[in-house]
């Protein structure tokens, strides 16, 4: 069979082509330690190594914003902690401030201080994170949450949602709290209901705030506005003081005529029970409170279900009592001041502690991602790393083969029937 001259040619080009071809691919897997150049290398590792690589990304990117929640909850929680001191240091002016001893100036200085922590509270509450949206606006990042409408009045101007962030596959973080559960949404009094003095009461007794003995006795109760009144009767040695409990119509419920001696006798310091005694129509609230000292006749104390009320309230409440009240009526406002503060910081306790939880959460949920990056990375390494060992001897094998196709092109091109004659 005679073969042209030009298809010597092109079958010696051709079996050099493709000894380079795969010389260069071999030299190209040296040089990054990849066997998959191309899905055509392998399919199937192929599709393997691009779902692999994307959960990888997923994850990192989870990584990320897991970083971030944690820097937005530890802007919270240092906010938390600048609130939580400050409303311990004006418990502590409120408990000096009934020192008997103090005179209005002495007063007149404390409020005046109180005014300052009053404008730090309202500053804190509209703290911003590293990103310039404000913490405790809810949804609203670029809504300042609270403003105030006139002195002592602070409106909510965000919304009652938390922000969140997508910290792993199953799992959204809370990365804010709203404003309004913080500062504004919190019972007065101790919770279940709230004690007060009568404004015009002119006696000595101060009002305790009262505790809860059954809940679902009290829940019960559809008239939770009870009033408790005072008659003194001076007529005898040494004078009598007797007390009623009517609701919100003015009716007895211990089944007293309205008119003094009431159905009761008052002793200082006492038990006031809300429930029925002897003869007494029965009835029982699951409360009791006491008074203490001598009120006077016609004095009377209000029993009112709590309601929610502000931080700023409660201080403002407190300035205005240093500013304007004295005597007795300044004592029962500085003890009502003093559970609303205790309630206050037990509320911002509760979510300083949500906080830390979260970032405990955020915490375990990183290390758990770490995992999974290190998995992700050996399950890439097992599926596309080269055996370099195995390679290196493609490589020389290759290079070989390139060799002998261009010295046998050589000599094949040289032999033609002159060359034999000759």
């Amino acid at each position: 069979m005679r073969i042209s001259t030009s298809t010597l040619y092109d079958l010696g080009v051709s079996s050099i082509q493709k000894q380079s071809s795969a010389l260069v691919k071999q030299q190209q897997m040296v040089s990054t330690g990849r066997r998959i150049l191309t899905p055509a290398d392998d399919p199937v590792g192929a599709a393997r190594v691009l779902e692999v690589s994307q959960s990888k990304a997923l994850n990192q990117q989870y990584d990320v914003n897991a970083g971030s929640a944690t820097s937005s909850l530890g802007l919270e929680e240092t906010a938390l902690a600048s609130v939580g001191s400050l409303i311990q240091d004006v418990r502590t002016i409120a408990i000096n401030a009934g020192n008997p001893t103090l005179d209005h100036n002495n007063l007149a200085s404390l409020a005046t201080d109180l005014r300052g922590r009053y404008q730090e509270l309202l500053g804190i509450a509209n703290s911003t994170d590293g990103n310039g949206q404000y913490m405790f606006s809810g949804y609203k990042g670029s809504t300042q949450p609270f403003s105030e409408t006139s002195p002592g009045n602070v409106a909510y101007n965000g919304d009652q949602g938390q922000r969140l962030i997508q910290i792993s596959a199953s799992r959204q973080i809370a990365v804010s709290d709203a404003g309004s559960d913080v500062f504004q949404q919190i019972k007065n009094g101790n919770g279940t209901f709230v004690t007060a003095a009568g404004a015009g009461n002119t006696g000595t007794g101060l009002v305790s705030p009262g505790s809860v003995l059954d809940p679902a006795k009290w829940a019960a109760v559809t008239d939770k506005n009870l009033s408790i009144k005072f008659a003194v009767d001076s007529t005898v040695t040494p004078p009598v003081t007797t007390y009623d409990i009517v609701d919100s119509t003015n009716t007895s419920i211990l089944g007293g005529a309205g008119t003094p001696p009431y159905p009761r006798t008052y002793t200082s310091g006492s038990t006031i029970s809300l429930k029925s005694q002897g003869a007494e129509p029965p009835f029982d609230y699951g409360v009791e409170l006491s008074i203490e000292n001598a009120p006077a006749d016609g004095d009377t104390f209000s029993v009112k279900a709590s309601t929610n009320e502000s931080i700023f309230t409660t201080l403002n409440n407190l300035i205005t009592s240093l500013e304007t009240g004295s005597g007795t009526g300044l004592a029962n406002d500085l003890n009502t001041a003093l559970s609303n503060l205790d309630n206050d910081l037990n509320r911002v306790l509760t979510v300083r502690a949500s906080v830390g939880s979260r970032m405990k959460e955020i915490e375990s949920v990183k290390s758990t991602g770490g995992d999974l990056a290190l998995q992700y990375d050996q399950t890439l390494s097992d599926l596309q790393d080269l055996d370099y060992a195995k390679a290196i001897s493609d490589l020389t094998r290759n290079q070989l083969g390139l060799q002998a196709a261009q010295q046998s092109f050589v000599k094949i091109q040289g032999l033609s029937l002159f060359n034999y004659i000759n």
